[in-house]
């Protein structure tokens, strides 16, 4: 129960830099300081295309990925709930318009690709084992994300951050839901694309 908490809070901290925010600088540092919090505890997450990369990687147990998936889309939920309560308004990761769908998927799909290949090569991998630049490596790869194509996809890079807004937008009688398949495909994709490559690069 520790390891599913820990990704309740840091998620929502998460969340909550976005939305209040909306600046890869802050959400890139928050992230990072929500790593360093709990990266001794549940790994620092936060992110579910990331436990599917570090499941595939083998260095998160099976019966452990659904608590941590739900805890991180709650965390997500109660920063939107706390955004919601402040602001009388709901917000939600958007596409720009005008970007076909395919294309806000790939861009989703390379640059979650690029953290989640971050995380394992940072976080997971016993060559790196002991060093202290992995919660810097993590959220300075979420700022760069973000301010290079966050604009044009609505930087989620997270299906959480997607999920937790959009179902307090609905709630609240929104129509966030429409964006679902880009936030599900393009970041679970990168995850599971970062995971094979992780494999392939460092066969023994």
């Amino acid at each position: 129960m520790r390891q599913y908490l820990m990704e309740f809070i840091g998620t929502m901290f998460l969340v909550l830099a976005i939305g209040f925010s909306q600046n890869p600088l802050a959400i890139g540092l928050m992230l990072m300081v929500m790593v360093y919090m709990g990266g001794h505890i549940s790994g620092g997450h936060y992110n579910p295309a990331v436990t599917l990369a570090v499941f595939m990687r083998g260095k998160i147990e099976r019966k452990l990925v659904p608590g941590y998936m739900i805890f991180q889309i709650l965390g997500a939920f109660a920063a939107a709930l706390i955004f919601y309560i402040v602001n009388s308004n709901s917000f939600y990761p958007a596409p720009a318009e005008g970007f076909a769908l395919w294309k806000t998927i790939l861009l989703e799909l390379i640059f979650t690709f690029a953290l989640c290949s971050v995380v394992l090569a940072v976080a997971t991998s016993e060559k790196m084992e002991g060093n202290y630049i992995y919660g810097l490596a993590i959220g300075l790869t979420v700022t760069a994300s973000a301010f290079s194509v966050g604009g044009i996809t609505g930087g989620a890079f997270n299906p959480a951050v997607y999920l937790g807004p959009m179902l307090m937008d609905t709630i609240t009688g929104g129509t966030s839901y429409n964006h679902l398949l880009l936030y599900l495909i393009g970041p679970f994709s990168g995850g599971i694309l970062a995971a094979i490559v992780y494999k392939y690069l460092n066969k023994n």
